[in-house]
């Protein structure tokens, strides 16, 4: 195989595994979570691109939420018990959160490029 259709080959697998419908592992997520987020802020921020009210609400209702969590005092594993431990909680909250706008923004993907 020469190294150009291994290349194209590549690029291939990397835009079906980001803009096909089928659901992936954890891991798998979390290596596309840069992709998504920053083509999600990148139509978040420019007035051209149409992103509907729908998604853009669901997005900042999560970061609200998200935010309001980690600055609040009240935690499921409490700093000021456990110390750097305590921050865990915190930093599971900020996952979810960057999984769950993930999602959100492959399935407006999925329904602009083709999908159901």
């Amino acid at each position: 195989m020469t190294p150009q259709v291994a290349e194209i080959l590549g690029k291939v697998e990397t835009y079906n595994r980001l803009f096909s419908g089928h659901t992936n592992g954890l891991i798998q997520r979390m290596q596309d979570l840069p992709f998504y987020l920053r083509r999600l802020l990148r139509e978040l921020m420019d007035p051209r691109r149409s992103l509907p009210l729908v998604i853009r609400a669901r997005v900042y209702i999560a970061m609200i939420l998200s935010a309001v969590y980690i600055v609040s005092p009240v935690d499921i594993i409490p700093e000021g018990i456990l110390g750097i431990v305590g921050l865990l909680d915190d930093l599971l909250i900020l996952l979810i959160f960057f999984l769950h706008v993930a999602a959100i923004y492959r399935s407006v993907l999925y329904a602009r490029h083709g999908g159901s």
